[in-house]
């Protein structure tokens, strides 16, 4: 939140409210089916993850694991190319 705040010039407490209220917005839009693109840094998106048998690492013994939403982020290229620039 520091950095956020000197770069905006907001305080702390108002840069820590601005991001809350950001990522209240992205969820409830994730809630909603709706895919969130943000400009220079990606996509968020949900996608169904079907149900499947896993195993129990310890005893090896199947369970079914059920269907659920979950929550899928594509970089934006300008993201890929900055961060393979940085090894």
């Amino acid at each position: 939140m520091k950095k956020v705040a000197q770069e905006t010039g907001l305080t702390i407490k108002a840069s820590n409210e601005a991001i809350q209220s950001f990522s209240k917005n992205i969820i409830a839009g994730l809630k909603k089916g709706e895919s969130i693109r943000l400009n220079e840094l990606g996509t968020f998106s949900v996608s169904k993850r079907g149900a499947r048998i896993g195993r129990n690492p310890q005893s090896g013994k199947e369970l079914n694991i059920p269907a659920k939403n979950v929550v899928r982020f594509k970089a934006a290229k300008f993201v890929r190319e900055e961060i393979a620039k940085s090894k």
